[in-house]
């Protein structure tokens, strides 16, 4: 495997900033490629945008920071906005199907959806919906093992988490499994968003 480059992005409060340490402990520690992570934090209390941005590659990493991102994982729709620009032509998009509206994406961007923070409310803690993301990130892009990444979650969560955590991710990988093909924004459905916390501070009481 070659260079790849994701972000992870999203609102402070969403563990996306575990999401990439996960993803990059998944790559190096289990699946003995070589990763690197950096965050950035914008003014997350004030609605701004945080990433994780993480490097895998089979080969050494010279340098650190993302060039043009190959995977663009959105959790809000202030993140996306912020980042797609920086994804690549022929770049892969994952969003949370009901807080992200990715409107016209371009012709050679594949785009997959799941209703992350909602599977996680049906799970009882929508602070899972991170690992419910994984697992759906897991099942689409596969540059990561799902063993390697199922490890990295267990050994990550706080303690006496492991059980809700593991159904967080079965829960996403399942979902990934199913979507075959990738989603077009019209079939995102905004009639199920509208039900759902669509601003950071409304998501932020339900955490």
């Amino acid at each position: 495997m070659g260079r790849i480059e994701v972000r992870f992005s999203g609102f402070g409060g969403q563990g996306i900033i575990l999401a990439g340490f996960i993803s990059g402990k998944a790559a190096t520690l289990y699946d003995r490629r070589n990763a690197t992570l950096t965050q950035s934090y914008g003014p997350e209390s004030r609605g701004g945008a945080c990433s994780a941005e993480l490097v895998i590659s089979d080969k050494p990493i010279l340098y650190p920071h993302l060039l043009c991102s190959n995977i663009l994982v959105a959790m809000s729709q202030p993140a996306y906005e912020r980042y797609r620009e920086e994804l690549a032509p022929d770049g892969l998009l994952i969003v949370d199907a009901d807080l992200v509206d990715p409107g016209q994406v371009p012709p050679g961007v594949r785009l997959y959806a799941i209703p992350a923070t909602r599977l996680a409310e049906e799970l009882g803690r929508s602070v899972v919906a991170n690992i419910v993301m994984l697992g759906f990130f897991t099942a689409v892009t596969g540059i990561i093992s799902e063993e390697a990444m199922h490890q990295a979650i267990l050994s990550s969560v706080p303690p006496g988490t492991e059980d809700l955590n593991r159904r967080a991710f079965e829960r996403g990988l399942n979902y990934g499994k199913g979507a075959r093909t990738p989603s077009t924004p019209s079939s995102i459905h905004r009639s199920d968003r509208l039900r759902h916390p669509t601003t950071e501070e409304e998501i932020a009481e339900k955490l």
